[in-house]
């Protein structure tokens, strides 16, 4: 029995594509995808989903107020608090705890400024 399929006309457009071509092509569709995901979480966020993420994160929350206001002053709060700790726990080369600990008493708020210009 032969499966009446049209695989071959769906992928007419990409045939010639070489494997590098269809990588490309890969990543630009999936941006097409994420972009607006993202930017629904940048404009919709809120300092509780915020102080919610650092939680699960395991921050202590005696800390996640201080980071949460921490980064709505500073403008960061569009980049997601968990991913400011995230950044300079990679950038300092220390844990996400110890991360959380030093912004929560005032430290490396000006690298988390700089690493998201």
């Amino acid at each position: 029995m032969r499966r009446e399929d049209d695989f071959a006309q769906r992928r007419a457009h990409i045939a010639n594509l070489t494997d590098e071509e269809l990588y490309d092509r890969f990543w630009e569709l999936t941006a097409q995808v994420v972009d607006p995901l993202l930017e629904l979480g940048r404009k919709n966020t809120t300092p509780s989903v915020e102080r919610a993420v650092l939680l699960r994160m395991g921050v202590s929350s005696l800390d996640t107020q201080k980071i949460v206001e921490g980064c709505m002053d500073r403008g960061l709060m569009g980049h997601g608090t968990g991913h400011v700790v995230y950044k300079i726990a990679n950038e300092k080369g220390i844990s996400i705890r110890e991360a959380s600990q030093k912004l929560a008493q005032g430290e490396y708020w000006d690298d988390a400024v700089a690493l998201f210009k």
